[in-house]
């Protein structure tokens, strides 16, 4: 009986030394779960997190273009390109373009006088006319009509209300008339012009036929005065559009100071606004300016094409 109860006891023994092995390795396999599940924790949390961080761009490293601004075509001007061929229904222009160098026709109203010298508001600039025989009435309420064609000068100034005739003078080389003793023969804008030398026929012999001359006619172009008449034209802006303004003039820079290109024409001396469109030129250069009504062209010719001008004018 005690060797039976030995045996049935010792089966017990060996379950209770088993126990704590049982423990051990459920401790090993728990920590291998956590182990396992916080490995896949940190997966999942990083596969997460990761495509934020990749589409996030980094800091000024990139600048979105602007939007481009719609601008309209530019206006035609001294350096547009040409316009474009009318369509052929459209209207022909009355008015054909200038081929005669020199040539001006402007209009413009006295704006101040001192003595000797009256300057008047054009279009295009200042326009100063200067005589130390005449221009001692002129008032800030009358206007002129300025036109050169060649060698032929014409000014004449009018009262701005009644449009009374207050001083005419033709400029140009002496031409007596071939119909009439007696006679001159000038150029005008409105035409040729038969003038009178009426009672200062005998003071005219001095001329010689092709010399410079400067008369003051009346109304009915008799001559009147015999004048010495200068002018000096400054060129500083573009005419408004639809301007009754005219003028092909060429010349050679004479000097340069600050803004203004000084050009010495057969007619006069010619100051340029560099803000018109003057090319960068220097002095001694052959320069040509074309204005037709409210376009601005400055072209610089060549030296070698250029034909210089001897001026049968007077010359400020």
């Amino acid at each position: 009986m005690m060797r039976s109860t030995y045996r049935e006891t010792h089966p017990a023994t060996g379950r209770g030394n088993s126990q704590p092995s049982r423990l051990h390795n459920f401790s090993l396999r728990s920590l291998l779960r956590c182990a396992i599940g916080s490995f896949c924790t940190l997966l999942v949390v990083g596969t997460l997190i990761s495509p934020v961080h990749a589409e996030e761009p980094p800091e000024q490293t990139e600048t979105l273009p602007l939007p481009t601004a719609e601008t309209p075509d530019p206006t035609p001007g001294p350096t547009s390109d040409p316009i474009p061929n009318p369509p052929p229904d459209a209207p022909v222009a009355s008015v054909a373009p200038v081929t005669i160098d020199p040539f001006i026709r402007l209009r413009g109203s006295v704006w101040r006088t001192k003595a000797g010298i009256v300057f008047l508001k054009t279009p295009i600039g200042l326009l100063s006319l200067s005589s130390k025989t005449t221009l001692k009435d002129l008032k800030a309420s009358q206007e002129i009509r300025f036109w050169v064609h060649e060698r032929h000068v014409f000014v004449e100034i009018r009262k701005r209300g009644d449009d009374t005739l207050v001083h005419r003078y033709l400029s140009g080389p002496m031409t007596p008339g071939t119909n009439e003793p007696g006679t001159l023969h000038w150029g005008g804008p409105d035409g040729d012009l038969t003038v009178h030398a009426g009672k200062l026929e005998e003071h005219l012999t001095s001329y010689r036929e092709g010399e410079p001359l400067t008369v003051e006619v009346d109304e009915t172009n008799t001559i009147s005065g015999v004048h010495d008449l200068q002018f000096d034209l400054q060129i500083s802006q573009t005419p408004p559009a639809g301007s009754d303004v005219q003028l092909l003039l060429s010349g050679t820079v004479s000097k340069l100071k600050s803004n203004f290109v000084f050009v010495r024409t057969p007619v006069g001396l010619v100051m340029l606004n560099s803000k018109i469109g003057v090319p960068r030129v220097k002095v001694g250069q052959p320069i040509t300016v074309h204005i037709d009504s409210g376009h601005v062209t400055v072209t610089l010719p060549s030296a070698e094409t250029a034909t210089p001008r001897h001026s049968a004018s007077p010359t400020p």
